[in-house]
């Protein structure tokens, strides 16, 4: 698929990924439509674009203001051609330390928010025959300690998708899963920032699982998969080996393997957790306290 002259609808891009894959667009001589829950940052990355780009600050876990700003975007380019589905917010803690209200605000914006950017566009992509992407991570294959309610949001996501392209495929629509690996966006520096447990973890994890990407390279291999209308789309390419021996590392062997590498880091993560008194990054806190107040 050429880009030129397609409109691009992005979830979460105020910032890191969903900014960069929106920028890449552009550079493709696509038109974007941006959503996100930080309207000045949206206002930023629009303005920088220009006449290409156009956004709205909406929330992805309120339907009713997904449809809205699908039906501005549609209105505003003339159509959807093409949807990334990227907003997603992580929490940190097990079962034992993690919040109620952090680990169902994390499923409802990575699994219900999904959902509502999926059921909105689609209308719009089955008239296209576009493409559609999510973002999954890793995450959605790969168990981690500490990480539960991300991992587990994650491989719903990834399921859902699955289920998804089975269902329009007749429609004409092609749809594809995103698996990035650790990537150097704010989501995983807040954490890193808050958390001395989870860096000595990442630097216990064995190749590829330790290796970090750019914002730039993840984007680069989103915007590919969007022109290939490719099924899955891996970063960086690596992480297809992890895909594919998903099998072996959610064996009894591999999880045996993961407890000896990272066992001894969960009671750490749980007093470091417990010291915050929080099972998120203060950016993210300060987000879920906005979406209350509204």
């Amino acid at each position: 698929m050429k880009l030129a002259g397609k409109t691009v609808f992005i979830t979460g891009a105020a910032r890191g990924i969903g900014a960069e894959v929106a920028r890449q667009c552009v550079a493709h001589d696509a038109n974007v439509f941006l959503i996100g829950t930080s309207g000045d940052l949206l206002a930023q990355v629009a303005g920088e674009l220009g006449e290409k780009a156009a956004f709205a600050e909406v929330d992805v876990t309120d339907l009713p203001a997904v449809e809205a700003a699908v039906e501005t975007a549609a209105q505003h380019f003339g159509g959807i051609d093409v949807v990334l589905a990227n907003a997603g917010i992580t929490s940190y803690g097990t079962v034992a330390t993690i919040s109620k209200e952090a680990f169902e605000r994390t499923m409802d914006v990575n699994v219900s928010g999904m959902w509502n950017t999926l059921s909105a566009t689609l209308p719009h992509v089955t008239k296209s025959k576009g493409h559609v992407l999510t973002v999954c991570s890793v995450s959605s294959f790969v168990p981690g300690a500490g990480i539960h309610a991300y991992s587990a949001s994650k491989a719903a996501a990834e399921m859902m998708t699955s289920c998804f392209a089975l269902e329009v495929a007749y429609r004409g629509v092609t749809v594809g899963s995103v698996h990035p690996g650790w990537t150097d966006t704010a989501m995983v520096r807040d954490t890193a920032a808050d958390l001395d447990s989870f860096v000595e973890l990442r630097k216990r994890l064995p190749w590829p699982l330790h290796a970090t990407i750019s914002v730039e390279d993840c984007a680069r291999a989103i915007v590919r998969g969007m022109r290939r209308r490719s099924s899955r789309v891996y970063a960086p390419g690596s992480m297809r080996l992890l895909y594919w021996g998903r099998g072996l590392i959610q064996s009894p062997l591999g999880l045996r393997i993961n407890r000896i590498l990272v066992g001894r880091i969960v009671q750490p993560m749980e007093e470091e957790v417990r010291a915050l008194g929080r099972s998120m990054s203060t950016r993210a806190v300060q987000q879920l306290s906005k979406g209350h107040s509204k």
